[in-house]
């Protein structure tokens, strides 16, 4: 058995009765529109599993969706988020599944604006998260570190070229994962970072070949 973290003994500060079912919920509603980081005006959540028996109980649909409205986990409009004018200015549905190939505390969060995004992820207990996927993209994102999000076509010779911008500047790669469906179609790439990148590295980035979506997506707050 592992040691207990702070994290674990000390429930993280929320307005809500449960840490995973509503802190978690305000977290990865707020690591997903972040990770969505455009215009939107409708939001689908498919939440599975013990997230679907409880999650009215324990706000966690209230949460999901003050998180992707930008709310903070502590904030007081959470309770009442259904009533506030973000809330009424958007589209947004429930649903309630069962699948137990997945996370007892799975969702999808479908995003409709100005571009199509469905983002999975679980909430793991005491308020810790991960984005799992991207569409049909397998990720990860925990929100603990600073992200660079690469969606792109496949081709020779990529991570060389963006790990080599990253390490120009002396940041340091936490952790880096490559997704894709097959050779030659498009691929996935997360790269954690301990540092922070620079406006010029993100311009250089995405000037490489076949960049379809780039995001750098900041830890989030403790």
């Amino acid at each position: 058995m592992s040691n207990p973290t702070i994290i674990d003994i000390i429930s993280p500060i929320m307005a809500g009765p449960s840490s995973s079912h509503t802190a978690g919920a305000v977290r990865l509603g707020l690591l997903a529109r972040n990770v969505y980081n455009s215009n939107f005006n409708k939001v689908i959540f498919k939440l599975y599993n013990s997230y679907a028996q409880t999650g009215k109980g324990h706000g966690t649909d209230k949460g999901l969706l003050a998180g992707v409205l930008g709310f903070s986990v502590d904030d007081i409009r959470i309770k009442n988020v259904f009533d506030t004018p973000e809330a009424k200015g958007i589209k947004y549905v429930f649903e309630f599944l069962e699948d137990f190939n997945r996370h007892p505390n799975a969702v999808d969060i479908i995003f409709d604006g100005d571009l199509h995004l469905e983002i999975s992820g679980n909430s793991v207990g005491a308020g810790e998260i991960e984005i799992t996927g991207i569409n049909d993209y397998q990720i990860k994102i925990d929100g603990k570190y600073n992200t660079l999000l690469l969606i792109y076509g496949d081709e020779p010779g990529v991570i060389s070229h963006v790990t080599k911008i990253i390490q120009e500047n002396e940041v340091n790669i936490a952790f880096l994962h490559c997704c894709r469906n097959a050779s030659g179609e498009d691929a996935s790439m997360t790269v954690c970072l301990d540092g922070e990148l620079s406006n010029d590295q993100l311009k250089r980035i995405g000037k490489l070949n076949n960049m379809y979506i780039i995001r750098y997506i900041k830890k989030l707050e403790s």
